[in-house]
């Protein structure tokens, strides 16, 4: 060829890479052997001129169409890259092996976590809230059982199975600070607050670290950060987790009128319960549900109806089929 570059075996591989192509696919482009194309790039050969100019005709081929043709040759013939550092490449086996541990040991997040947890932990976690899929669940054990700790199991198991990406927590603001410490100290997970100020100019759900976020509930429900949640471009989040779950508030008076406070309009949108008001509205709900109080009930019942309500709407849509609610399904979403 009488004007080839003298880069050109460079020039090949960079032109291959960016169309995602093996040796043998550019080959076949070109209508030349693949061990042509493989003396090219080793500078054994240099392609003929009428080779070259087929290359600089691919180079400006990058269109929509011939991108997704190859996308699905990249993926029925991956590129194989035997350069990486050893090491990398064994961490990256070890992680394939690990988030395979709980066909093994289905108690591993127990083994991957400073804790040793107590028996009412374990039962609560592996023997009803693995159990279901979608979790819609009310956890309702006494104050200081360690309903943290059973969460931070819970979230723990899950994302070792690659079950859970996103997950965000909702509890009173004066918890916050425990809630991220426990989290990050007994189970290894890293969790962001988000603050009102932060949606003022950005949005604290969109990216990487909005994948594991802690706001309080008072913050979530005021107009700039939940419209900042229901922006499209935000991902559904998998778990949602409200802690103090009694202080959601919902009331029905003498008069029959139903009362609801923010909170609980908040947890109505999270939840999908349907027919709510536009400013309420969600473009997306929680695949899995996660109430947390020591005090459910409270003495009133439709207090008590309004939690149970957020974890099947569709079912306990009035509080008589609450009452008809049969003890042995009720055992199934409530601890």
């Amino acid at each position: 060829m009488d004007n080839s570059p003298t880069d050109y075996p460079n020039q090949i591989k960079q032109l291959r890479a960016r169309l995602g192509l093996t040796q043998v696919m550019l080959a076949e482009r070109l209508g030349v052997s693949f061990p042509t194309v493989n003396r090219w790039e080793n500078g054994k050969s240099v392609p003929s001129q009428l080779s070259w100019n087929r290359l600089l005709e691919i180079t400006g081929e990058l269109s929509e169409s011939v991108s997704a043709a190859n996308d699905v040759e990249s993926r029925e013939s991956p590129v194989l890259d035997f350069t990486a550092k050893p090491d990398v490449v064994s961490a990256l086996v070890e992680g394939e092996r690990l988030s395979f541990g709980h066909l093994a040991n289905p108690a591993f997040a127990t083994e991957t976590s400073n804790i040793d947890p107590l028996p009412h932990q374990r039962i609560a976690v592996y023997d009803h809230m693995l159990q279901q899929s979608p979790l819609r669940f009310l956890l309702a054990d006494d104050a200081g059982a360690g309903k943290t700790i059973m969460t931070g199991l819970y979230i723990r198991e899950m994302i070792s199975r690659r079950l859970l990406r996103r997950v965000l927590i909702v509890p009173p603001a004066g918890l916050i600070g425990n809630w991220q410490s426990e989290l990050q100290k007994l189970f290894n997970l890293p969790f962001s607050v988000a603050a009102g100020v932060d949606a003022k100019n950005t949005n604290p759900f969109v990216g990487t670290a909005s994948d594991r976020m802690i706001v309080s509930v008072d913050t979530l429900a005021g107009e700039r950060m939940f419209a900042r949640l229901r922006e499209s471009h935000v991902e559904p989040y998998d778990l949602i987790v409200f802690d103090e779950a009694h202080k959601l508030s919902v009331d029905r008076g003498n008069d029959f009128r139903v009362r609801k406070t923010d909170r609980y309009k908040l947890a109505e949108a999270l939840a999908g319960l349907r027919g709510l008001d536009s400013a309420w509205r969600m473009p997306w709900s929680a695949h899995h549900l996660l109430l947390l109080t020591a005090t459910p009930h409270q003495g009133k019942d439709y207090p008590w109806y309004g939690l149970w309500r957020l974890l099947e709407p569709d079912v306990l849509s009035t509080p008589e089929a609450f009452d008809q609610f049969p003890p042995e399904r009720r055992r199934v979403h409530f601890i």
